[in-house]
């Protein structure tokens, strides 16, 4: 059951670490300008990185509350400029807009979970955890075994 939570960061986190290089090419970067997106040539990059370092830290689970949050950060203004459906006067398109501004809403919830309830199990975090609980358990076994009796 506990790698449930691990195929969970794999699938989440996959959307935002295949996309990110797409946010480097010239292509994705005009798109985003007619979108009326400003300062495309930098917000565009800026968003790939966010979304890669975002999407690696949830996928490792490494500060995976952190990466969370470089997801929300990432996710608000994407798709409230990039899939603002209400701006959209043909159906067919205003349907696709729509579709994906609902799955980017979706991700957004789930984004929230993982920045409340972190990594799980079967993560980086938590072997981190698990080092620095076991050090400090060590230290105190050791100033306990250094401690004289006191005698009257």
């Amino acid at each position: 059951m506990k790698y449930t939570v691990l195929i969970g960061r794999l699938l989440f986190a996959a959307i935002f670490i295949a996309s990110a290089t797409g946010h480097f090419k010239p292509e994705m970067i005009a798109y985003a300008a007619a979108q009326s997106v400003p300062l495309a040539s930098i917000a565009v990059p800026l968003s790939g990185i966010i979304a890669l370092i975002g999407g690696l830290s949830i996928l490792l689970g490494y500060k995976a509350k952190a990466g969370a949050w470089l997801v929300v950060l990432f996710l608000i203004p994407v798709t409230f400029t990039m899939h603002a459906f209400w701006n959209v006067s043909d159906p067919m398109q205003q349907q696709m807009a729509m579709a994906f501004f609902m799955k980017n809403m979706s991700i957004l919830g789930g984004a929230l979970m993982i920045t409340w309830f972190g990594s799980g199990p079967i993560s980086l975090d938590r072997a981190i955890s698990r080092k620095a609980h076991e050090k400090h358990l060590y230290q105190d076994s050791k100033q306990e075994s250094r401690k004289v009796p006191v005698t009257m």
